[in-house]
């Protein structure tokens, strides 16, 4: 087990010059990576709705303003861009995809240890700390998830693959408050701070298993090369260009920006927003009620994915944007179950913008996959600006009035819909990955490993690498 050839195996580099046919894999052969890397997104989506959770937790218990518990969602999402532009970017172009789970998931769980002392002290601004620490490693993993369940399989349901994996961060959203109502508001503060201590411990010890299950899997790794193959297979020649003329991914990464900084505006003062507007709602029933949304988040994600297999994604998404537009606007002025119900619907909506913007981002990319994949997590940003100025805002005039500020940042994020629906350069290069057959035919010439299963080499000391001059 401990021999040569098996830490050759385990090698985490791979040369991005180089083709693989892990750009031709088909459903059958993608399903088990697609596999491991969906439970990826049940693990941020159950960090994303237990901060959440904790944010009006810690406003209770350490007796700070919407304002200043705002700092949570600023030092989770403030790490993504320095994950995705910076550490997690260069291991991704340097060495492959299954180096930065791998990391992403060590981070994840550091910050998850650092976090028990810092609880343990009652330090808010420590605690912030080690969010930023669990943010750089959530963001390394988005930065290598998201376009690798874009990539892996046939191009043509890459906006189903990654909603349907997305489906599962939505499953985290709603068992993370869920979990929060009862063992953080339902008991004094010292017990309820100490469940805070157990919960990040058990993290702690999952995502370093699940480390070692993505170090010893023989996943398929997809190079740039790969890319560039799918890119003119499909006849969309966007890659050609100069990775700082690739105005539709820039366009992309903006829309990300605002659309997650409403999105995470809405979910981080949810419980704010029922517990001020509706008549005796408590805290913990709140959280409740914020599972309840995210359960709709979660069913919108399957939804859209099914939907999408009969309707192109584009369409969906320009669809579903403008829903939130349509539901939060009223959300501002009616109060009560009225808008706590306008929220749940936006919520619904909100479900696969996310995921979407991201595939139809990447669409084209060809050799700049992997930079430009960089870019759109990187508009993860906006969460980590939008909540502050909603909490000033909420402090200021009361949180319904400030659901003005996500409704604004909606309308931004909404010129890339329009976009990809009306603008021909968009349009098209979207549609040529939506037709295209690579993957979905029976390939003969395909080389998917040896005896052992693993993607083996051919021409190459490298696993997982095929020699360009033999493709």
């Amino acid at each position: 087990m401990l021999s040569s050839e098996f830490w050759k195996r385990r090698s985490l580099r791979v040369r991005d010059n180089q083709r693989t046919k892990a750009a031709e894999l088909t459903l059958r052969e993608s399903l088990y990576p697609i596999c491991l890397v969906t439970i990826l997104f049940f693990l941020w989506g159950f960090s994303y709705g237990l901060l959440d959770t904790l944010n009006k937790h810690f406003q209770t218990t350490l007796d700070i303003d919407k304002t200043r518990s705002s700092g949570l969602q600023a030092a989770y999402f403030g790490a993504y861009p320095l994950a995705s532009l910076g550490h997690a970017a260069w291991i991704l172009r340097h060495f492959g995809y299954r180096a930065v789970f791998i990391w992403g998931l060590f981070l994840y769980g550091l910050g998850a240890l650092l976090a028990i002392p810092a609880i343990i002290h009652h330090s808010f601004a420590g605690f912030c700390v080690c969010i930023f620490i669990i943010g750089n490693g959530l963001g390394s993993l988005e930065t290598a998830a998201n376009p690798y369940i874009t990539v892996c399989g046939p191009p043509k349901f890459s906006e189903i693959r990654i909603n349907t994996a997305q489906a599962f961060n939505g499953i985290g959203t709603v068992i993370a408050p869920v979990l929060g109502s009862y063992v953080f508001f339902d008991f004094d503060e010292q017990t309820a701070l100490r469940n805070v201590q157990w919960v990040y411990l058990a993290i702690a010890c999952f995502v370093y298993i699940l480390a070692a299950v993505f170090f010893f899997s023989t996943i398929p790794e997809i190079t740039d090369a790969d890319m560039a193959f799918q890119a003119a297979e499909t006849h969309a020649e966007a890659e050609d260009k100069p990775f700082r003329k690739q105005y539709r991914l820039f366009h992309a990464a903006f829309a990300q920006f605002c659309y997650t900084g409403s999105q995470v505006a809405i979910a981080g003062y949810f419980i704010n927003y029922v517990t001020e507007t509706r008549a005796d709602t408590s805290a913990s029933l709140g959280s409740k009620f914020l599972a309840g949304s995210q359960a709709g988040f979660a069913i919108g994600r399957f939804g859209g994915a099914a939907l999408m297999h009969f309707v192109k994604p584009r369409l969906v998404f320009g669809v579903f944007m403008t829903m939130c537009i349509v539901f939060i606007a009223p959300a501002i002025t009616q109060h009560g179950d009225v808008g706590m119900s306008m929220l749940f619907v936006v919520m619904l909506f909100e479900s696969i913008c996310f995921p979407t913007i991201v595939a139809l981002g990447m669409r084209g990319l060809g050799r700049h996959t992997k930079r430009g994949s960089g870019w759109i997590v990187g508009g993860v940003l906006g969460g980590a600006c939008v909540p502050p100025l909603m909490g000033a805002v909420a402090d200021a005039r009361g949180t319904g009035f400030a659901m003005v500020v996500p409704l604004c940042f909606f309308v931004a994020a909404w010129t890339y819909a329009l976009a990809v629906n009306f603008v021909p350069a968009y349009r098209d290069t979207v549609d040529a990955f939506s037709t295209t057959e690579v993957g979905v035919r029976d390939r003969q010439d395909v080389v998917m490993g040896d005896e052992s299963g693993d993607m083996g080499a051919v021409g190459d000391e490298k696993p997982g690498v095929v020699n360009s001059e033999r493709v």
